[in-house]
């Protein structure tokens, strides 16, 4: 009766609770204080500046489809300077400044001399601390900006280039390899460095008036083929970098800014349906006539794309172009709304058989399964706003066409009745079944009722 039940035993260990206190010794504390004093440089400060525009890529999108962001020959700029895959093209650098001053009447030291006064201003383009020293930063700038430079010129003279000695232009792997590093985000230089060593350096093109950005487009019209009017509505452009300047060539006219924010009415923020969804509710897709795949409209049940060939480059340009909208501070997201938009239409490799055979995408890239692999793949970790989107009200009117039930009953009847020729005869022929044998029962009562 005296003996304590288990709820009513006492431990003493629970009478009180034991604090340890851990002291920090002073080394830890000085360590500590440093790092708060030392500022970051894998992301630094600059990352958030709207001087900056040349950024590592996020590892959330490299570990998607890292190859497309990672140059494969060659090295521009800080990032990837001096690793020893890039030793090949590193060396043809220096042979390509020494025919660039060879052709002009500049020498070395004024080409370092011009560009060093821009060195700091260089370093806030980047988003991470560049450890060079000034001099071997300016070797650098100098180095790569003028194998650009003179890589462009020899390209817009290729007959001329294809009669020497030079292996770029007689080995066949290497300039389609050279198209893509150029525009990959990581592998930039800023423009207005390349615009000052051309203004130093353009020689014969000063009489022709060919600007820098018109030489820079024509130079990888060689795999987007557009025609010359489109490149030379772009010969004034003063973009950050070859990859915005490529971004900003499929930004026309088309694209309405009024399409960023509807006056009657606020988007209300859907998306659109997969193609074989759009498709059940009778809206047809068919190929637009603009020159940039951007300029996508709607109207009257049909959607306009215009035709993009999707291959190595343009799969790298798409990357980097909506890796780069989602880097910089403030910046439009137009490839950022066409990637998350074709991420809508396309689920299966059926949708992409769909736009294929309607002429809207034309595949050099592989099969439909590995397209629309790439394609979903393309709006993963990719912040977007589909209420200030340029295609915000394109969204709103593709959703409610396809909620509208008269259309998907339509829809429904075209797609069982006359979906094929088979199908349609045999509708037709027992519509006429029907009607003969209404009027067999006519013939038959008619005369019964007249007696």
């Amino acid at each position: 009766m005296g003996s304590n039940t288990p709820s009513e035993t006492q431990n003493p260990d629970h009478d009180h609770e034991t604090i340890s206190i851990i002291t920090m010794d002073e080394n830890r504390l000085q360590s500590i204080q440093q790092k708060i004093n030392t500022p970051p440089k894998i992301l630094s400060k600059t990352a958030g500046r709207a001087t900056c525009s040349i950024f590592k890529v996020p590892k959330s999108f490299t570990d998607v489809h890292g190859d497309l962001y990672q140059p494969k020959i060659i090295s521009i700029g800080p990032f990837h300077h001096n690793r020893p895959q890039f030793q090949m093209m590193e060396e043809h650098k220096y042979q390509y400044l020494g025919q660039l001053i060879a052709s002009t009447s500049v020498s070395l030291p004024q080409l370092l001399t011009a560009v060093a006064p821009l060195v700091g201003k260089v370093r806030e383009c980047y988003s991470e601390e560049i450890d060079y020293d000034d001099q071997e930063f300016l070797e650098m700038l100098v180095v790569d900006g003028c194998f650009v430079i003179e890589l462009f010129r020899k390209v817009a003279r290729w007959e001329a280039m294809n009669e020497s000695d030079d292996p770029i232009a007689s080995m066949s792997w290497i300039f389609p390899a050279l198209l893509r590093d150029l525009h990959r985000l990581e592998n930039q230089i800023p423009f207005f460095v390349l615009q000052c060593l051309y203004d130093l350096t353009c020689g014969e093109f000063v009489d022709s008036k060919v600007s820098l950005a018109t030489l820079s487009l024509e130079f990888f019209n060689f795999i987007i083929q557009r025609p010359t009017d489109i490149i030379l509505q772009y010969k004034d452009v003063q973009p950050k970098h070859l990859l915005d300047l490529l971004r900003s060539s499929f930004i026309t006219q088309e694209l309405d800014p009024k399409d960023l924010s509807n006056q009657n009415k606020a988007p209300s923020g859907h998306v659109v349906p997969s193609v074989s969804k759009l498709r059940q509710a009778g809206i047809h897709l068919r190929p637009g006539k603009s020159e940039s795949f951007l300029a996508i409209k709607f109207k009257r049940g049909v959607i306009e794309m215009p035709r993009i060939t999707m291959d190595d480059f343009l799969s790298s340009l798409l990357a980097n172009c909506v890796a780069y909208e989602q880097c910089h501070k403030g910046h439009s997201s137009y490839f950022t709304t066409y990637a998350t938009f074709i991420d809508c239409l396309i689920n299966t490799a059926k949708d992409v058989e769909y736009l294929c055979d309607k002429n809207i995408i034309e595949n050099y890239f592989g099969t439909e399964a590995e397209i629309a692999t790439f394609i979903n793949n393309l709006g993963k970790e990719v912040a977007f706003d589909v209420h200030q989107c340029y295609l915000a009200n394109l969204f709103d009117d593709v959703y409610a066409y396809h909620k509208n039930n008269w259309h998907v009953y339509l829809a429904t009847l075209k797609y069982t009745y006359f979906n094929t020729p088979w199908s349609f005869i045999s509708v037709v022929a027992a519509c006429v079944l029907l009607v003969l044998t209404i009027l067999q029962t006519l013939y038959t009562v008619v005369p019964y009722y007249k007696k």
